[in-house]
């Protein structure tokens, strides 16, 4: 099946590139390796606020995660020219969690991230991976991601 069917199968439709921020651009390339700049969860288009460990469990954080890899996967068929057959492997995940200081499940919240690639990608999604708590994240939102990958 291919990511394309994967993604159907998922009932995934995937979004329009978002618009950088700040002064950053939303994916650079060098050599076969794209760096996508970090992502921030959204929740009916608008920031998914909240910090887990204060007013988010983290099935909800895990929701959002998810959410950010749509995007993500969005900004990576951009990178691939509109093809995203041309990945060849997702190398690195690093998630940033909105969270308190005694929050530690930040590996629970970015697995949503994790399994929605693995599940898209098969054995090209299989990355390493971070996971960091933070005391805040742009516009509050409650998770921030960023891939890296590398295309054929």
């Amino acid at each position: 099946m291919s990511f394309y069917e994967k993604l159907k199968a998922l009932n995934i439709e995937l979004p329009p590139v978002a618009t950088p921020a700040a002064a950053y651009v939303m994916y650079a390339q060098s050599g076969n390796t794209v760096f996508l700049s970090g992502h921030i969860a959204k929740k009916d288009g608008k920031p998914w606020a909240g910090q887990l460990g204060k007013d988010m469990a983290t099935d909800e954080g895990k929701l959002a995660a998810r959410a950010v890899a749509i995007d993500l996967i969005a900004t990576l068929q951009a990178a691939c020219g509109g093809d995203l057959h041309r990945v060849k492997r997702i190398v690195k995940v690093m998630s940033l969690v909105n969270s308190t200081g005694d929050f530690t499940e930040h590996h629970l919240v970015t697995n949503g991230a994790s399994e929605l690639i693995g599940e898209i990608f098969g054995e090209q999604g299989k990355h390493a991976r971070s996971a960091f708590g933070v005391a805040q994240l742009p516009l509050g939102a409650c998770v921030e991601i960023e891939m890296i990958a590398e295309l054929a």
